[in-house]
């Protein structure tokens, strides 16, 4: 599966633990990467500063549904999921 286009999720739902150029400290979940275009795409895409976990990434249909609403529903719930605090991300953007 290729990256949708407008999509993402991937670059808003989870946390980012590594540095991030422009985000030292990486990011919380549900925070918008500093590096997401307007158009939802990369601007590290291909750039080795990329973080690692994010060049690893790759689009799946379990991960990414068919949609961006979708996508979003599932990373957020994986995110809870897998979170050792226990975020209730999901809760709060579904209230």
């Amino acid at each position: 599966m290729q990256c949708r286009s407008n999509c993402g999720a991937c670059c808003t739902a989870p946390s980012i633990s590594s540095p991030i150029p422009g985000m030292p400290n990486g990011k919380a979940a549900g925070e918008p990467c500093i590096q997401l275009l307007d158009d939802y795409r990369c601007a590290l895409f291909g750039n080795p500063s990329r973080p690692k976990v994010c060049a690893d990434f790759h689009a799946a249909e379990y991960t990414c549904g068919r949609n961006r609403e979708e996508a979003l529903t599932i990373l957020i719930h994986l995110e809870d999921e897998t979170s050792p605090n226990q975020t209730g991300l999901l809760k709060r953007i579904s209230q």
